[in-house]
């Protein structure tokens, strides 16, 4: 507002209007000079607080209804956090599991059974209905079980054992399919199957290719360990294999370079590690990705391109490294450990940042199997009790088909 303006209309400039009659009246000169004046200090204005037209609508730089759907977009494109329970879904009972850091003594096939070897018996848990039953018990001879491993076709399970053979058995049947003899000379503690191709390893440090499907099943070995081979992972094309031993050692091996006249030449051998490997894990979205643990002189994860050899990282978790799962629906690594914490932990990849760190095990948590959705993670230690953990979330497909029983293994709390 101009107050002296204003002031000058309320004592002066209205004097003359018609509601004031007796208003002095100015000579022709006097008036003229009074306009000229008004029109140069712009004072030939009649009201105070004057209305114009209406301001313009502001140009929006940002459509509203853009800006709407923008957001609504980032609300909807934004993740949410997962939560991650701190605590297992369910622990059982696993009396007699051995508990030796050499050894594999549990799996979880295609078809959602679980195997787990408990000293010289193997058990069958359906998860999708909650049954259980005794699959085979070995006599003291040939015992302990030293590794378990499902077929692709979640059907058929090899069995390692303490005595140097493998026997093939149909869990649908119960019934034992063949004996695999004259493949090690000692106990078979790790095994990968490729299709019909079971791959073992034994405590004689030898890798053998066995084809199931022919009398002579033996059709490569593989020599490059000098002590007992305890990791063995086939990756997802089925073209390489990645196997870890006590003497410290990873081996890549090719089939393209396979030859069933020789032992085959490794295709890399990778040296970092300073103590036992047996944890690997091929990553489910870079095929030439390879994640390897040390065991407690060690203690690291490292990754691996198994295209070049070269180790791209390393990270100390401060205890032994007992196995590793990729998760298969986000980029993240689960490592179980033994002394001192006995713990899970969840790493992001490949920032690895510490997403979470599970605890209950009392001892070293010896092996891990992942369901076949992906979800759930089942973990069996030396403190003799297997555990479940949601631990890697539910897939998006899977959230509008909820499962018809949540907790598969409600009836029961012990193995056997």
């Amino acid at each position: 507002m101009d107050l002296d303006y204003a002031h000058y209309m309320l004592t002066q400039g209205r004097k003359g209007g018609k509601e004031n009659p007796t208003a002095t009246v100015n000579s022709p000169s006097r008036e003229a000079y009074r306009k000229q004046l008004a029109e140069a200090l712009n004072l030939n204005r009649t009201r105070i607080l004057a209305f114009k037209n209406k301001p313009p609508t502001p140009v929006e730089l940002i459509p509203q209804d853009h800006l709407s759907s923008s957001l609504h977009y980032q609300a909807k494109s934004t993740k949410p956090r997962r939560y991650i329970p701190q605590t297992s879904e369910r622990t059982l009972d696993a009396p007699d599991l051995v508990d030796d850091f050499y050894l594999n003594l549990l799996d979880w096939g295609s078809k959602n059974v679980l195997a787990i070897a408990l000293e010289n018996t193997v058990y069958l848990w359906d998860a999708s209905n909650g049954s259980t039953s005794e699959l085979v018990t070995v006599g003291d001879e040939d015992g302990p079980v030293t590794s378990v491993n499902w077929a692709p076709d979640g059907l058929h399970l090899a069995i390692g054992l303490n005595n140097s053979n493998v026997q093939l058995w149909d869990s649908a049947s119960c019934k034992q399919l063949r004996n695999l003899r004259g493949c090690h000379r000692s106990r078979v503690g790790s095994m990968a199957w490729n299709n019909h191709i079971l791959t073992t390893g034994g405590m004689d440090g030898k890798i053998i290719n066995n084809d199931v499907r022919i009398r002579s099943h033996i059709v490569e070995t593989y020599r490059g360990h000098q002590q007992e081979v305890c990791g063995l992972k086939w990756s997802a094309s089925g073209q390489q294999l990645a196997s870890g031993g006590n003497d410290n050692i990873i081996h890549i091996w090719d089939r393209s370079v396979a030859s069933s006249n020789s032992a085959t030449q490794w295709f890399h051998r990778l040296e970092e590690h300073t103590s036992a490997v047996k944890a690997l894990a091929w990553c489910p979205f870079q095929g030439n990705l390879l994640a390897s643990g040390g065991g407690g002189g060690d203690r690291s994860i490292k990754f691996w391109n198994t295209h070049t050899g070269a180790c791209l990282n390393s990270i100390d978790t401060g205890s032994q490294v007992c196995a590793l799962l990729w998760n298969k629906n986000e980029r993240e690594l689960l490592s179980s450990h033994g002394f001192t914490q006995n713990q899970l932990v969840l790493w992001k990849y490949p920032s690895m940042l510490q997403m979470a760190e599970l605890t209950g095990h009392t001892s070293r948590v010896l092996y891990m199997a992942q369901s076949p959705d992906g979800c759930t993670v089942a973990t069996a230690a030396g403190d003799e009790t297997l555990r479940f953990w949601n631990v890697f979330g539910v897939p998006e497909v899977a959230k509008a088909a909820p499962k018809a029983n949540p907790e598969p293994f409600s009836r029961f709390n012990r193995i056997r």
